[in-house]
């Protein structure tokens, strides 16, 4: 009897040491509070921006008390960070979860394979049209048949607009309906497409070729992002123009929003070589922060792997440009100005050559993945240093301007990689000397927006860390 009633009471001690071993242990979910005091102290810390709001500034309020009456202005942590922004400041950003900006940094991102620009009407109705840029293999666009210059003018049987686009086409699901254009009007070829998005792995060495014109070698490259995870890919296209014995190459960035700071090094390492241990670029972070952390970037001669890069030592590069050209790309153009002849050709460029660098809920100063709470997953992208070339030129917010003045023509656009399509043929033209085209835009459209919108990583420049 002694013995049974031992063993209940043992059982029942387990049973109260288990509950409160689970309490203790329990991961309560983070409150606004929690998240904003995250969002001040990181942009306290690091943001480039810091003197132009004084509710950054260290001695901003007197205690703690002081700092969350503040912040209890904001019904969310987007509300705050918004708030905390420099009116100069276009591109830092919020995520609510770590792990959709984490994917994007491999390459990885939800992707039906159009990629696409979406136009404001001829007639100023407010109607737009898409077009398709170009498609990503192995996905729902290739598999379907779509191809680069097709338009679309209605999603799910819905006429596109400036008001509704985003919405139509942000699901993972979703119907295009096809069209013509003869000049005047759309008219609908009555075929829709159904695209959905998976995981996608990009490579972003998306075309690459050697190109044999009047017995003389061209390096074309269309490349569409700076990452990090394949620039042994990168480095392989070099190793292959090199062998091929080029003589001139042609950079198409023309789509390229960016990427990290350290590939966009290793690509102007690639094409040069004769700058080693040279500065690339500048570093100009808050007053804080300046003195600590700011450093050079320098050409350099072996890529993150630790494999040497292939580098074909040219005087000379073209670089295909448009408005959706920034960061990273604006980098490597801005940076390579100063040591050889940098042949812009297309459009402006967006203009971004500041950085940024993933900030967790964690301790300064490293704000690590490491060490962030368990109780969320917020995370920040913000501004932390802007970049200059070896002879100071910075702050180009209205982009980088053209040597050769190209826009694409929505109703034809040529292949890419092709020696017709028109941005190419003007490169072309200028390294045989010929007479430049007289192509001019069908119509000056405004381009209000992309697929590029829906990726974490547009217009941003990662930098690594210490």
């Amino acid at each position: 009897m002694k013995i049974r009633i031992y063993i209940i009471l043992l059982t029942v001690c387990l049973c109260f040491s288990s509950c409160f071993e689970d309490n203790d242990d329990k991961i309560y979910p983070a409150s606004t509070l929690d998240i904003q005091n995250f969002i001040y102290r990181g942009l306290n810390y690091y943001y480039l921006y810091k003197a132009d709001h004084g509710r950054l500034a260290d001695d901003a309020f007197e205690n703690q008390k002081a700092k969350e009456r503040f912040f209890g202005r904001f019904e969310s942590p987007e509300a705050l960070f918004n708030a905390l922004k420099s009116d100069q400041d276009r591109f830092s950003q919020l995520f609510n979860d770590y792990t959709v900006i984490e994917n994007a940094l491999g390459g990885v991102t939800m992707s039906n394979g159009m990629e696409y620009g979406l136009v404001q009407y001829p007639d100023n109705s407010g109607n737009v049209f898409g077009y398709v840029r170009y498609v990503l293999p192995n996905t729902d666009a290739e598999i379907l048949g779509l191809k680069r210059g097709d338009i679309f003018t209605a999603v799910n049987g819905t006429q596109l607009n400036e008001n509704n686009y985003n919405d139509l086409l942000s699901n993972d699901s979703y119907s295009i309906n096809l069209a013509n254009y003869n000049g005047n009007v759309f008219v609908p070829t009555g075929e829709q497409v159904l695209l959905n998005k998976i995981q996608y792995d990009e490579n972003p060495v998306f075309i690459s070729r050697t190109l044999n014109i009047n017995g003389q070698k061209v390096g074309y490259l269309m490349y569409t992002s700076f990452t990090l995870r394949y620039d042994a890919q990168l480095n392989d296209v070099f190793a292959r123009f090199k062998a091929d014995g080029i003589t001139d190459l042609i950079l198409d960035l023309r789509y390229n929003g960016g990427g990290a700071v350290e590939t966009a090094t290793d690509l102007a390492s690639m094409i040069t070589g004769q700058f080693n241990g040279e500065i690339f670029y500048k570093e100009y972070w808050n007053a804080d922060r300046q003195t600590e952390y700011a450093k050079d970037g320098l050409f350099d001669n072996h890529i993150s792997n630790g494999s040497p890069i292939n580098s074909l030592n040219l005087g000379k590069v073209y670089i295909l440009t448009s408005k959706r050209t920034a960061s990273a790309s604006e980098l490597v153009i801005n940076g390579l100005k100063p040591y050889i002849n940098t042949i812009q050709v297309g459009d402006h460029t967006t203009g971004k050559f500041q950085a940024s660098f993933l900030l967790y809920d964690a301790p300064a100063p490293q704000f690590s993945r490491n060490q962030a709470s368990l109780s969320h997953k917020y995370v920040m992208l913000p501004l932390v240093f802007k970049t200059a070339n070896k002879v100071g030129n910075t702050d180009f917010v209205d982009g980088l301007s053209p040597n050769i003045v190209l826009k694409e023509n929505y109703f034809n656009l040529g292949e890419l990689g092709n020696p017709e399509e028109p941005l190419l043929a003007a490169a072309l033209n200028d390294i045989f000397g010929l007479p430049r085209d007289s192509h001019r835009d069908f119509y000056e459209l405004s381009e209000i927006s992309g697929s590029e919108r829906n990726s974490p990583l547009h217009e941003i420049m990662i930098a690594e860390r210490d």
